[in-house]
């Protein structure tokens, strides 16, 4: 039987729309970042008179490209930050300016925070360091997480045991998740890097790194026998 024309249309409809998805979402996301970002960058054209940065002699929103400006001139500033945080100079107006910060009320509590997070995901050598199989959020179901710190004398004389701290990510935002401490004999460690796990978590699973098993004892020259 033959399908009916609105059959045929809605078929190709749902499938074109499944094609096109993932690029409406894209578009859509970096729109949204784009507009985001602006909101604060556009701050950085203040010296120029609004009624050449805005729309409508300076009472309607600001012109696309002049945000563009706005944006390049944020990333030439981050990149001179960057640049100046290599020295001694600069290393001592970024701790100034931790110190500041940290001593607002309410700021310091939010920045604090925020600081910590961008550390141990962007370059703190002594946190995220491993990556790691927990049995979460009960026995038999298992959830990716790393390894944070592993020295805890409180935690490790109380439990008799030796605990490891694991930090688990909600997806896709991996910003938020549970702190957990699971005995060691119960954690499984992966060789996957840190970036590979995190790009795991974001896309739900969809993009893993490819697994390759060593080889057996026999093919690495070892001769294995009974007992040895």
């Amino acid at each position: 039987m033959r399908k009916s024309i609105f059959a045929r249309w809605r078929a190709s409809f749902f499938t074109g729309f499944v094609v096109t998805l993932p690029a409406i979402i894209s578009i859509a996301a970096v729109l949204w970042v784009f507009r985001t970002v602006s909101n604060l960058t556009d701050l950085l054209l203040f010296f120029l008179p609004k009624d050449v940065t805005h729309d409508g002699d300076g009472t309607g929103p600001i012109h696309w490209y002049w945000s563009l400006v706005a944006l390049v001139l944020a990333v030439i500033l981050i990149s001179v930050v960057g640049v100046l945080a290599r020295y001694y100079i600069g290393k001592r107006l970024i701790e100034w300016m931790d110190n500041a910060m940290m001593q607002i009320p309410l700021l310091n509590k939010f920045y604090g925070a925020i600081k910590q997070v961008n550390e141990a995901f962007a370059g703190n050598k002594h946190s995220f360091k491993t990556v790691v199989l927990v049995q979460f959020p009960r026995e038999g179901m298992y959830s990716v997480g790393f390894i944070t710190s592993e020295q805890h004398d409180e935690i490790q004389a109380k439990t008799r045991e030796k605990v490891l701290c694991v930090f688990v990510p909600t997806t896709p935002n991996p910003t938020s998740g549970f702190l957990i401490l699971v005995p060691e004999a119960q954690i499984i460690k992966l060789e996957m890097s840190v970036a590979d796990a995190i790009k795991y978590i974001v896309s739900l699973g969809s993009i893993s790194q490819g697994y390759v098993p060593p080889p057996p004892a026999e093919k690495r020259g070892w001769k294995v026998e009974d007992g040895r």
